[in-house]
């Protein structure tokens, strides 16, 4: 099952692709967190959103949003993936243990082995302000994404 709106959001330290280690718990007290979940680096619909995303990063920035994207590749291909389409976002590697952190925020696809699009909009102490999870394959409707940026308490 999915995190919850309303409940704690679970920490995690995962390394991004330079392999610098990001911890979510060091956002807290400091500007809320988009944490978007999607299946794999160089596959159509992932790259449509997070296209989107860079293509719409200044509305997030604006409102002191910090993005975070993460899937069960591996470092190496994040980081061709991320200089191939110019993110200006970290993504952050679940790979090992395999999709550890997609786990725990209940969107890891066993069968499939991957991450199944969860989004979740966390607030500046750390509670699950906004919660979607879509199937591979199902693209997310990004507009609820901005409205629940929209509503978060400045």
């Amino acid at each position: 099952m999915a995190v919850e709106v309303g409940s704690q959001a679970p920490d995690f330290t995962l390394n991004d692709y330079n392999k610098q280690e990001v911890k979510l718990s060091s956002f807290r007290g400091e500007k809320p967190v988009l944490l978007v979940f999607y299946p794999f680096a160089f596959s159509g619909i992932c790259q449509g959103e997070l296209c989107q995303l860079r293509d719409e990063f200044a509305e997030y920035d604006g409102q002191g949003v910090q993005v975070l994207g993460v899937s069960v590749d591996t470092p190496f291909s994040l980081k061709a993936w991320a200089e191939q389409q110019g993110y200006q976002f970290p993504l952050l590697s679940d790979f090992w243990p395999h999709g550890a952190v997609a786990s725990t925020y209940g969107v890891f696809n066993e069968k499939a082995g991957l991450a199944n699009r969860g989004t979740f909009l966390i607030d500046k102490e750390g509670i699950v302000r906004y919660a979607e999870v879509n199937q591979p394959g199902e693209a997310r409707d990004q507009q609820s994404w901005k409205k629940a940026v929209a509503e978060l308490p400045a």
